[in-house]
């Protein structure tokens, strides 16, 4: 049996016939839905359309605060030149640059020694990167081969440089990030902002912004050069107008706030200061490997994961997670203690399957079968925002500017 949604007692499941991919049952809420009157039903289009309802129900409630994390999932294939990629799939970029027999004496060199059956390595390039760092401390290249030694901390220095290449991307038009941005910011101006965390080194949310015109407040000051300071968060954008009767705060729409726990390929640190910048040559990026739990307790990441915490302390509070695999161990702490001491605390999660037997994810899935706090929902991004409730209660105001044009040569 194949979950599709998960919630309580609310669920949406299939099973498929023997080892095909084609469905034989669809169980709500556990019992085995009756297609007795309907002529070749396609029920695979049934448990979606049934799954998409239940989450559109959930997200449709009023909540006070709105948190949204994003993990790799958010960013995969998409993009106009690289594209976002999982981290097996940056593994395999770096197996293209460097070549196959340079990786393979790298992962010897360093004793990374994980393979599948068929003797290919394991495409986890966290934990090589986690090796590596450590074997370049007491690990040298001593080759009998005629061959110059392998540099061990070049070699990383290289394929950190891979992975921020590959995550330098540009925000194609049909990107759902916009869509989505529309979407959650739907809401009351004098609510909480939206507070979006991205682990995520790309930029694809900021353009996303910029081209529908939004604010972000991300912990950078708006005079140039943008410099970081934790303060900055604390701030918000208002319209004030002398001649309004009531002297009270009018706060303006499509803004939220931006925080990147794990660095962006556009942070530099120039003398004591954290920049943001265009083209950055040594981009400030908590790399993936074992490391970064202790990396996270400095600044400027240190500022984004005491906000993580501390948004998930909120009343009301509703974080979604998309296309997060829950392997970051700082960042699942944060949310299970959330799960534990804040009762108003409310979770779905949006993957691109329902993993149960994921060691990190399993407690999770167990949770969702007992609580109605915990949603899960198997949808990747481009879906999930398409299908996302849209509020129109609170539609944004220049949705409906004027747009004017003085190209001659349009007819009248």
């Amino acid at each position: 049996m194949k979950y599709l949604y998960l919630n309580g007692k609310k669920s949406v499941a299939i099973q498929y016939q023997g080892n095909t991919e084609d469905v034989e049952n669809v169980l709500i809420n556990g019992k085995v839905h009756d297609f007795k009157d309907e002529e070749n039903p396609n029920k695979l289009a049934y448990a979606i359309a049934t799954k998409r309802e239940m989450y559109k129900q959930f997200l449709s409630n009023q909540f006070e605060n709105l948190s949204v994390l994003t993990g790799a999932g958010s960013s995969v294939g998409i993009g106009e030149t690289n594209t976002g990629r999982l981290l097996s799939q940056l593994w395999e970029d770096v197996d293209t640059e460097i070549t196959s027999p340079i990786l393979t004496k790298f992962c010897e060199l360093v004793k990374y020694e994980d393979k599948e059956d068929n003797g290919n390595y394991i495409k986890n390039l966290e934990k090589l990167l986690s090796i590596a760092n450590i074997a370049k401390n007491y690990v040298v290249d001593n080759p009998d081969d005629g061959n110059p030694p392998m540099n061990i901390e070049g070699m990383i220095t290289r394929i950190e440089s891979i992975i921020k290449v590959k995550c330098t991307i540009t925000l194609p038009n049909d990107s759902p990030h916009k869509d989505f941005l529309e979407k959650i910011t739907k809401r009351k101006v004098t609510a909480p902002r939206i507070k979006i965390f991205t682990l995520n080194y790309d930029t694809l949310f900021e353009q996303a912004a910029r081209k529908s015109n939004y604010t972000i407040i991300d912990g950078f000051s708006f005079s140039i050069p943008r410099t970081f300071s934790g303060r900055n968060f604390d701030y918000d954008i208002v319209a004030r107008n002398s001649s309004r009767v009531k002297e009270e705060d009018n706060f303006i729409q499509k803004v939220f706030h931006l925080y990147k726990p794990h660095g962006s390929i556009d942070w530099e640190r120039i003398d004591d200061n954290v920049c943001q910048k265009e083209n950055a040559v040594n981009p400030l990026m908590i790399y993936p490997k074992d490391s970064k739990y202790e990396s996270s307790y400095e600044q400027p990441y240190f500022e984004m994961m005491s906000r993580f915490q501390q948004s998930l302390r909120n009343e009301n509070v509703l974080l979604i997670c998309i296309g997060f695999s829950f392997s970051d161990k700082h960042i699942v702490t944060a949310i299970i203690e959330a799960l534990e001491q804040n009762p108003s605390f409310q979770l779905i999660v949006v993957n691109k399957g329902i993993d149960e037997l994921s060691i990190n994810f399993k407690p999770f899935f167990n949770a969702a079968k007992k609580y109605n706090n915990i949603a899960l929902v198997d949808e990747e991004f481009a879906d999930f925002a398409e299908h996302y409730p849209n509020l129109k209660s609170y539609n944004h105001e220049d949705d409906k500017k004027i747009i004017i044009t003085n190209n001659p040569n349009l007819n009248d």
